[in-house]
């Protein structure tokens, strides 16, 4: 069990209880594996009726089946059989998906508490899909979530060969059920947030990596900081205990101007750790360093809504945070 370690200890939670939230949670994932294979094109028809345009999603954007009848057929017949193992695994362990509906919803409380105009999806879609494929992904259809990638760390499939060279352990150890709920956030970040370009200077990359993990606490408020991440404890406890350390590393070498890729994607991008820090750091340090550059900012400006702060340029929140770690 993740130990909740929390930049939110000092802030007061707001009251969102009563902000309603019009989610609509469908087990996708059982309509599919319950079709007759033997009157396919009928069952698909039946699931088009029911869900909409999620089904072409489904079949040709998740599964890459071709698009025409004949193909799709096949296509479905072979899907059903070679992953009707997964599903059962996924029955088994999510026989009810009620607790992370509720967190679900809850954190799109949040979202529409601080992005009021922001039009929440109206639909929570749980499916089973290619190992290799999507985990979250926000349709027009609503949030669609992917159990097959969410089976616990010790799944045996994450450890075949074929599945760890797409997924090093350093993922697959986050293939647990905690992290579903953030990463659906993420995928709203995503459209509130859209990620920024590589080509800034190192230091407002992380920056703008921080917006998004200071939404990530405003939407999951209760939620460990070491899912937010995807730290783990130890990870997370050691950027506490080493943040001056890690800042000084980046003053001392030049590093926070950088726009060299071949540097800046050391600290920017997911990984198991981060090679100059040492194999107990963990990987996208910029990360942690843009969050408390934009915790150290907001503690001077309160008042300033989130609308309004992921909005302001990097250079600026930098400036004005005159951030130095003890």
């Amino acid at each position: 069990m993740e130990a909740f370690i929390s930049c939110n200890d000092k802030r007061n939670i707001p009251d969102v209880s009563g902000i309603k939230v019009d989610l609509q949670v469908q087990r996708f994932d059982k309509d599919f594996f319950s079709i007759d294979t033997n009157n396919t094109d009928k069952s698909l028809n039946v699931l088009h009726e029911k869900y909409g345009s999620f089904i072409n999603d489904f079949l040709y954007n998740i599964l890459g089946v071709a698009a025409n009848a004949d193909s799709a057929v096949l296509g479905v017949k072979d899907y059903i059989r070679n992953y009707k193992f997964v599903f059962d695994s996924v029955q088994q362990k999510y026989a009810s998906v009620d607790e992370t509906a509720k967190e679900v919803r809850k954190s799109m409380q949040f979202v529409q508490y601080y992005f009021p105009n922001y039009t929440l999806p109206r639909s929570l879609i749980f499916f089973v899909g290619p190992i290799e494929g999507y985990a979250n992904v926000l349709t027009q259809s609503g949030m669609a979530v992917g159990l097959q990638l969410y089976l616990g760390k010790d799944f045996p499939v994450y450890k075949t060969d074929y599945v760890s060279q797409v997924y090093p352990a350093y993922r697959s150890r986050r293939f647990e059920a905690g992290y579903i709920p953030v990463n659906c956030i993420n995928n709203i970040i995503d459209e509130i947030d859209p990620p920024t370009n590589d080509n800034l200077p190192l230091v407002y990359q992380m920056i703008e990596a921080g917006k998004r993990l200071y939404l990530i606490d405003l939407f999951l408020p209760e939620t460990a900081d070491s899912l937010k991440t995807g730290y783990t404890q130890s990870q997370l406890e050691g950027c506490y205990k080493n943040e001056a350390f890690i800042w000084n590393y980046f003053l001392q070498n030049n590093l926070l101007y950088s726009t060299d890729i071949s540097l800046t994607r050391e600290y920017m991008n997911d990984g198991p750790f981060t090679e100059v820090l040492g194999q107990a750091s963990p990987g996208f340090i910029g990360q942690f360093i843009g969050w408390q550059i934009i915790k150290r900012w907001q503690e001077s400006h309160p008042d300033v809504a989130p609308s309004q702060l992921i909005n302001i340029p990097a250079k600026q929140l930098y400036e004005e945070a005159k951030y130095k770690p003890d």
